[in-house]
């Protein structure tokens, strides 16, 4: 979240709107209290992951992952609008074999196109005998900024076979990059985490390639 209280209400509506009975783990910043009152008031679980401004996201989801006990995780952040039947439509891809399933986020090029997704819904045995491409018990390789954490599990479940897009699951994404939401401190420094990003993601390749 990082800042963003006004995130909270929106999303938990759409959420439960669509999947009433799933459980949500917010994993917030020690320091983020505005934040910590916003998910308060939403009566949901939430707990406190120290920040550090490598990996903090693939961390939390992580931790979230590990505290948890539910087949499936949906991994996500506080920008999202979840759209009618998105979690049908991506819980039908899971087919024998398959641990990682893209949502449409409907905005980015790639995802779109089905190539790629910036949300999955996963699979815990995935996570607990697979994980990323070089430790089990793990949804995120922590070594990233942030971004890149996508490309590397899409990369990974692709070349175990384990992978499959839904492109009909509309889980939108409301970043300024796509005309929808207000630009910020965070989103301002995507350019930067992305250049420190794709030199650790070329490296890694080299373990799935």
């Amino acid at each position: 979240m990082l800042g963003r209280p006004h995130q909270v209400a929106p999303l938990m509506e759409s959420l439960r709107a669509t999947v009433p009975d799933a459980r949500v783990l917010w994993c917030l910043s020690p320091d983020d209290h505005e934040v910590h009152r916003a998910v308060d008031g939403t009566g949901c679980e939430r707990i406190v992951v120290p920040y550090q401004p490598r990996g903090d996201y693939a961390r939390k989801i992580n931790h979230g992952y590990r505290l948890t006990t539910q087949p499936l995780v949906f991994t996500g952040a506080g920008d999202l609008v979840f759209h009618p039947g998105w979690f049908e439509a991506a819980a039908a891809e899971l087919r024998p074999g398959v641990g990682v399933v893209g949502v449409n986020d409907l905005g980015s090029p790639r995802v779109v196109a089905g190539e790629h997704a910036t949300h999955f819904l996963v699979t815990r045995t995935y996570a607990d005998e697979h994980g990323t491409i070089d430790e089990r018990g793990k949804i995120f390789h922590e070594g990233y900024p942030h971004e890149f954490v996508d490309d590397e599990l899409v990369a990974t479940a692709k070349r175990r076979g384990m992978w499959a897009m839904a492109i009909g699951s509309h889980v939108e994404h409301l970043h300024p990059n796509w005309g929808k939401g207000q630009n910020d401190g965070l989103y301002a420094a995507q350019p930067t985490r992305m250049r420190l990003g794709r030199p650790i993601y070329r490296r890694r390749q080299r373990l799935w390639a």
